[in-house]
Formats: C-alpha cells, structure tokens, sequence
C-alpha cells in the first residue's frame, strides 16, 4: 500500500521556487559566458584549428559551388518573376554571414527553388520591394526564434509532411518551367495553369528552343552518372558531372552568340543583366507601384501569412540539410537559425530575396571535400566577379537552357526512397503526406504545409484521446477481477474515453467484483483525468463494484489523492493481481471489524 503520497500543490511550488531562481541565475549567466559567445560565433572554434592544407580543399569546394550557384541563382531569380541579377544579389552576401555564423562546413546559404516559387506570388502582383522586405523580415523571424532557443520547434513537423512539402515543390517548379523548356510564354507558373498553357498551346512552342531545352536537360541528367564511368581518370569525370550545370551554361551561350546574326536570336535569352554589386542600403519599408504609393503596414498586410510559412519552411530546409550532412553530429537547429536569420537580414540590405540552405549545393560542397565554412568566401567573390565583368556574357544564356537546369534539379528533389520507407514503415503516414503534397499542389505551398501540419496534430489528438486499453478477467479467491491496463500516458483528451469504457465493460460483465486500475505506463495524469478516475470510483460502488489502484507511481498518484483524500487507502503495489486483491481484502477486512 502506498503511504508516501505528496502533500498540496503549495507546498511542492514552494519547495521548488528556490530551484526555479538558481537555475534562472544560472541561465542568465551562461547567456553572457564565453562559452555562449562561443557558440553564436562557431567560427571561433575552428577557425584557431586551421590548416594550411584545409586551403586547397576549400577553394575547389568554393569555386565548384559558385559555378552551379551562379547559373542556379539567375534562374530561380526568373523563378521568383525578379530580374536576373537579383539571384546573384541574394547568392554572394549570405556566402560570407554563413561564414561566421553557421556550424555546419557543408551548408551553402542563398536563393532556392522553393524560396523563389513562394515569394512569386508577391513580386508578380506587385514589385521587387516585396521580396527584399520579404527577405528582412523572414531574417528577422527566424533570428529571434534562434535567439530564444527555439529550434525544438522543427521536431513538430514529421518528416510525411516534410517529404509532401518538399515533392509537391518540386512538382510546381519543375510544371512551371515546362513552358520555358520549348520556348513558350507563359504567364503563370502553378502546377495546373503550366500544364493547361502547355497543352492548349502547341502551336506556340518554338523548334529552336525545344530543341536545346530538351537536348540540355538529357545532357544533365546524362552527366550525372558520368562520374561513374570508369575508363577515365576519375578525377576528371568527378569535376565534369559536378560542374555540369556551368558547362550546360556556357555551351548555351556559346551557340546563342555565334548563332545570333543581324540582331535575330536563335533563342529565347535571359537578356539584359544590370551590371555591378547593388547599393548597400536599408531595405524598402515603403514602394510605389504604377503611382500607387504602399505604406510598411500595406506591404506588411500584403505579404501575409508569407511571413510565417517562408521562416518556417526556410528553417526546415537548412536543419534538415544540417541534419543530412552531420555525419551523427549534433546539430544546433538554435544556431542554424540565427545564422540563417543574419542571412536574410543582412542581405535584404543589398536586395536579396528570401534565401535559406540549399540541398544541391550543399551536396555538391560535401562531395568536393570542403573542409570549413571557408569555402563560401570563394563562392561569394566568384558571384562578385561575375557581377562586376560578366553580366554581359550572361545576356545570351539560353531561357531553356536554365529551364533544363531547373528541371533536372527538381527531378532528384523528389525523395523517392523517402516515400516508399514511410509506405512500408506506417501506411497510415501516408495521409499526412498525400493532403500535404496535393494541398500544396491545387491550394498553394503555404496552405498545404499548414493543411499537412493540422493533419498530423489531428492524428496525434486521436491518440491521445483514444489510447489502447487491455481489458483481463481473472479469478482471485472466489471473485471476478478485471484488470485494466493503459498502453501509453493519459492526458485530459482521455479522461471521459476511459471512464465511459471501464463503467460500460463492468456494467456489461456484473459478476466483476473489483476492477484493478494498473499504472506501470502512467506517469503523469491531470486534473481532469483525476476528477474522471474519482468519479468512475463512485460510479462504480453505487453497482456494488469495488476499484483499487495497482503500481502507480507518486506523481500521478499525488492528483487523485488531493482530489478525494478517501482514495489514499486504494493504492496498492505487488508483482501480481492476486497478490495485490489480497492485500485490499486484508485491508478491508480490518476495517469493517473496526
């Protein structure tokens, strides 16, 4: 019988409060320590370690980034409906912040497809000022969350949400550049108005660009695999397929300038690139449109619930690419976050759009043996160069050759293996991921993320209102026993589920005598649940049923006996029913000859 059980409420804060104050005296101090500084700037923990020959390794790393980041940026900047020097704008900044702040030597931050399809919708309706106040505010959010630690946040959304999230991006984007592949003009990029333009519009498609469209994505796809061939050096073949989103530009500009004669182009080009690094400048808290002037708060208003999907899906792509890359290595989704946040903040200050990790180049950085976040500085001066000499080379980069790049890129975005482990592991996680992947598809990525999220909470409110309850007759010294067991924690959400079914079972099976309550799995119980168990308690006396307490522990038990101090007599530990419906009747026994 248990004996020890805890006083009021009261009392237990009291005792704590001294606790409470020495661990907020204690936070504050490792707040300000060296040891946080330490922390908020990872550069001062590699960077006293570094190695002359880590140099090499980083400047090929860096310089094999740059040259797919830079054809990546211009084209999702076209994603994004923003000019094109906008990508490279967003590429060169954040290269150098990530430096000092990021913890992870693999994480390339700057302009992504999916970053560029959600802030679409906000430049085509109204101008690049929205992208760039975008692209600070996002900052700002993501900051304060990894200020505040809040990076326990991501484990929220499962991966079935993620995966549909990530799938139907891909989709969209690579749907939205079908168009653009065979050299048709399409006004809207959204999955079914691509597909509707492209098949209703035949008449459109332009042979000259269909054909280096499709000719450029089956190179890139073939260069993929031609690492693996095994009659040349490997070297070569490895630095060949990694650099084979730059040598597919630069064979696309190479036939639209010799084939352009007399100012007729071949194909659809990219076009004028606004030569020079951008003003450094605050990002624009006001705009005018067609003479239409929009106040911070109208802009603000505009943008929406933009504000809190582009942070959170910017946060989950570089923690789970951090993630990916940590080779089982603790990562800090706080930190990620501050760098992340710095990011887009300081570089809104150059015009940036929203930027986060992106998995491409962080897959190429890993695989060109980047040793420290130092590699990014090469990157981002290969971005400066090119936009202080070669915008005007990039004038004659083929619209369908970045189409193809985009296409290809999208292809290996979708996670295959991902979705078929989660049909063989839990088939019923495929519902998340199916509404979150055509709610992304048909509604738009913000609400099928937050369709995607409502569902998997739905689920596990179910599971917390309906747990598993194991009902057991047994016989014990001439009396019907029904041992109830709970298979997971009780929460208020199950407070009436669990009574209405123990009352019902006992009401429909009369010859029970006692019903036995185990606790083994609950480790914590709610007022709610309390009041419940009291009153199943009497529910079950008044139909001459008796209701004893079996292996709880203190905690759980301390709240029904604060509720009724008549229960304190009805908990019981012992190995075995019996033993324990023999210890009640030996209790009982004693009482009633009192």
């Amino acid at each position: 019988m248990m004996t020890d059980i805890p006083g009021s409420e009261d009392d237990i804060y009291r005792e704590q409060l001294p606790n409470f104050k020495s661990l907020l005296l204690r936070q504050s101090k490792e707040c300000c320590s060296p040891r946080s500084f330490k922390n908020r700037l990872p550069i001062l923990s590699w960077l006293p370690t570094y190695q002359w020959n880590f140099l090499f390794q980083d400047f090929v790393a860096g310089l094999t980034v740059g040259l797919t980041a830079i054809p990546q940026s211009i084209a999702y900047a076209v994603v994004a409906g923003l000019p094109p020097q906008y990508g490279l704008y967003s590429a060169f900044m954040s290269c150098f912040i990530y430096i000092f702040f990021g913890s992870c030597k693999d994480i390339t931050i700057g302009p992504t497809a999916i970053m560029a399809l959600m802030i679409q919708t906000h430049v085509n309706g109204y101008n690049e000022d929205f992208a760039i106040l975008a692209a600070f505010l996002t900052g700002f959010v993501i900051f304060g969350m990894g200020l505040l630690n809040l990076g326990v946040l991501v484990q929220f959304i499962s991966i079935p949400v993620v995966t549909g999230f990530t799938t139907a991006a891909a989709v969209t984007i690579g749907s939205g550049q079908i168009n653009p592949l065979f050299g048709m003009k399409s006004k809207s990029n959204s999955f079914i108005n691509s597909w509707e333009h492209f098949f209703t519009h035949f008449g459109d498609i332009r042979s000259n660009d269909a054909i280096l469209g499709v000719l450029s994505l089956l190179t890139l796809l073939l260069l993929r695999k031609f690492k693996d061939v095994k009659c040349l050096p490997k070297m070569l073949t490895k630095y060949v397929a990694l650099s084979r989103n730059a040598l597919a530009v630069i064979v696309g500009i190479l036939l639209a300038y010799f084939l352009t004669s007399d100012g007729v182009e071949p194909f659809k080009l990219t076009g004028k690139i606004e030569a020079g690094l951008p003003p450094f400048k605050p990002p624009p808290f006001h705009t005018t449109i067609n003479g239409v002037e929009y106040s911070f708060t109208e802009m603000v208003t505009s943008l929406g619930s933009s504000l809190i999907t582009i942070p959170l899906i910017s946060i989950l792509e570089t923690v789970a690419i951090a993630k990916s890359f940590a080779k089982g290595k603790t990562v800090d989704a706080s930190q990620e976050m501050v760098a992340v946040g710095l990011c887009n903040i300081i570089s809104s200050f150059v015009q940036s759009m929203p930027i986060t990790g992106s998995f491409t180049r962080t897959a190429l950085n890993n695989a060109s043996g980047v040793k420290t976040t130092l590699g990014g500085a090469v990157t981002g001066i290969l971005v400066i160069l090119t936009l202080a000499f070669l915008t005007s080379t990039f004038y004659y980069i083929p619209k369908a050759t970045l189409s193809a790049i985009i296409i290809a890129a999208m292809i290996f975005m979708v996670d295959h293996e991902r979705i078929v482990e989660v049909w063989k592991s839990k088939k019923s996680d495929m519902i998340p991921f199916l509404v979150t992947l055509l709610a992304c598809l048909f509604l738009g990525l913000e609400y099928g993320m937050i369709l995607g999220i409502g569902v998997n909470l739905m689920f596990i409110l179910i599971t917390s209102a309906r747990p598993y309850v194991l009902f057991e007759l047994v016989k014990v010294a001439d009396m019907q026993v029904l041992t109830v067991e709970v298979h997971s924690d009780l929460k208020y959400s199950a407070a009436e589920y669990l009574k209405d079914r123990i009352f019902s079972y006992v009401v429909e099976h009369p010859e029970i005598d006692i019903v036995i309550l185990k606790g083994e799995e609950i480790f914590s119980i709610d007022s709610t649940v309390g009041l419940n168990l009291v009153m199943l308690k009497k529910d079950l006396e008044n139909i001459h049923c008796e209701m004893i307490f079996w292996n709880w522990n203190v905690s759980a038990a301390g709240v029904v006996c604060r509720l009724d101090d008549k229960t304190k007599g009805e908990f019981y530990n012992g190995k075995t029913a019996s033993e324990v419906v023999e210890k009640f009747l030996r209790v009982k026994e004693n009482y009633d000859s009192v």
